[in-house]
């Protein structure tokens, strides 16, 4: 999951760099940095096409999915609404607002018509934020915290790509279990004042999920099926089961279609239902006993990552022991009630884990699976802490490879090329670099992490630099490498050596103002920077007009801005 989040991401940081140069003048009450979120997410979970928004999406992402992974809820109640209505205004201006998607004006109303709702929603986070400090100051079994300078400390972990996480996750026991109690559930089920289900009902969903009825001596039945109560929990996670009112539940139609077909709807489920693992903390007939040893699965989890993926079950009984009782004076009782009444603690957080594909057990060693390193590498980065995690390098596809490099240190961007490319030769790597260079012809960034990359395969990436001549985005750079590598009949064009400034100038100006007038700079005194500006505004570049109008806000010569100015009237002139 993470590499496809990251893979999203770096479509979207263009089109985002774009909105940041275009907001100050356009919509200066907003602060273009709160947008991101929503628009990651509308992206993963909304629509395909970046540029297609309706009246739906906009709830679907404010109100469903924003309060599960906002980070600064009080930050959002402020300003974020007010991001997305400029955002969707910026799309509508520059023509990105693609077939398909509802009116400005009818998303402008729909996002009226949910800020209260988003508002209220982002306070309840804010108050509920407030209670978990105030509980839980001293931490817990399950509070990653303590362990960030050892989690930053690791070796890089390599994640499996998505279509082996997705064929794992549609093997998934407890998923499949949770859909066939959704399924069970149905339509319009009414639920109980003192239980969500009867004890007739209760013995039926235990015979759908494949649950023992247990022995219910002295106690009601409803109080005897913890597990049963969890798989409703999770199909409620995992959106299978869907509130109707206030005491009415409904299965949601594409329940039923589990497991999806498509990889990215399996992986969105999965992630869904993963944040599931504290189903997997011991319960006790001692309520205390069990707060305290709340958050063991998720300690395991963490243990499990920091030996390197696997460890015997003795030692973990033993640490974590220690744990529960270094945290609480109750520590000691709650393991030993634990033993007494499970037999071992960490039966129901290995049984809970496997279930969910993400440990395997073989004998008394405790393993994780991908799935599982996906998962606890994804609740590592929930709390903000740091890890090293990339995908393998047997999996990793060109583009994964060109969006990761700018954000490593050099000698380990070249470690990663250097693995990358003995993989595969030479010219065809240079082919499938490229290649990714143009999936998004608004990327900069990109097209020169590839033309870099290219570049230092010398004379093997010849056939690869001719066939690029003809793609615009890279017949710069064909032609100047081809130039380089004396192929005749290569020499790059006034035109070219525009289009690469324009591509350095769209990438320093995502660094910021400083970083942009800088590069500007870097041109010349003004007067020849002037003389630039009169003629590259003819460069068919997909980032010439937002970066002329920056240069008109942002230069300091007020010479140099009149004729940035200028420069951009003609290019709106000529579309």
């Amino acid at each position: 999951m993470t590499d496809r989040i990251e893979a999203a991401a770096a479509e979207l940081r263009p089109l985002l760099q774009e909105f940041i140069l275009w907001a100050p003048d356009h919509a200066p009450g907003s602060d273009p940095d709160l947008v991101g979120p929503a628009v990651l997410w509308h992206r993963l979970i909304a629509s395909d096409d970046v540029g297609r928004w309706r009246r739906a999406d906009l709830r679907t992402v404010l109100l469903d999915r924003m309060p599960k992974v906002v980070e600064d809820p009080d930050e959002a109640a402020d300003g974020m609404v007010t991001a997305v209505r400029a955002y969707l205004a910026f799309l509508d201006a520059t023509g990105r607002l693609a077939k398909g998607s509802d009116s400005l004006d009818d998303l402008l109303a729909e996002l009226d018509h949910l800020e209260d709702d988003f508002v209220e929603a982002m306070e309840e986070l804010i108050d509920e934020e407030g209670d978990y400090e105030e509980e839980e100051v001293d931490g817990g079994l399950g509070d990653l915290e303590p362990f960030a300078d050892d989690l930053t400390a690791l070796p890089t972990i390599r994640l499996r790509p998505d279509a082996e996480l997705a064929a794992a996750a549609r093997e998934v026991p407890l998923i499949a279990r949770a859909r066939d109690l959704a399924l069970w559930v149905g339509t319009e089920r009414r639920m109980g004042e003192e239980s969500l289900l009867h004890d007739d009902e209760i013995e039926e969903a235990l015979a759908v999920v494949g649950l023992p009825r247990p022995d219910t001596t002295g106690t009601a039945l409803a109080e005897a099926v913890p597990h049963l109560w969890n798989l409703w929990n999770l199909a409620v996670d995992l959106e299978f089961l869907r509130p109707d009112g206030d005491d009415t539940v409904s299965v949601d139609p594409d329940t039923a279609a589990w497991p999806f077909e498509d990889d990215e709807d399996v992986l969105d489920a999965w992630m869904l239902g993963m944040h599931s693992v504290d189903y997997g903390d011991p319960e006790l007939p001692d309520e205390d006993l069990t707060i305290v040893l709340s958050g063991l699965t998720r300690a395991l989890l963490v243990r499990l990552l920091l030996a390197g993926g696997e460890r015997s079950l003795a030692a973990l009984r033993d640490d974590l022991a220690e744990a529960a009782a270094d945290l609480d004076d109750l520590g000691g009782d709650a393991w030993a009630g634990a033993a007494a009444a499970l037999g071992d603690p960490l039966g129901p957080p290995v049984e809970w884990l496997k279930g969910y594909g993400m440990v395997a057990l073989d004998g008394d060693t405790l393993r994780l699976t991908p799935l599982g390193t996906e998962g606890i590498v994804h609740l590592v980065d929930d709390a903000d802490l740091d890890v090293d995690a990339r995908p393998a390098i047997d999996a990793m596809t060109a583009f994964e490879l060109l969006a990761f490099s700018p954000e490593l240190p050099e000698e380990e961007a070249d470690a990663e090329f250097t693995a990358w490319l003995g993989l595969r030769e030479p010219e065809q790597a240079a082919r499938e670099l490229l290649q990714a260079a143009v999936e998004d012809e608004a990327d900069a960034l990109i097209r020169v992490q590839a033309a870099s990359l290219v570049g230092s395969l010398g004379d093997e990436a010849v056939p690869a630099w001719q066939e690029a001549l003809k793609e615009p985005t890279l017949r710069a750079y064909a032609a100047t490498h081809l130039a380089q590598l004396d192929v005749d009949g290569s020499e790059p064009t006034q035109a070219d050596t525009h289009w690469i400034i324009l591509d350095m100038w769209t990438i320093s100006a995502g660094l910021g103002r400083h970083e942009f007038v800088s590069s500007l700079h870097d041109i010349g005194p003004s007067a020849v920077l002037c003389e630039l500006l009169d003629v590259i505004w003819k460069v068919p570049h997909p980032h010439v007009e937002e970066l002329l109008e920056a240069i008109g806000e942002a230069h300091p010569d007020k010479q140099v801005g009149k004729v940035a100015k200028r420069a951009l009237f003609k290019a709106r002139s000529r579309r």
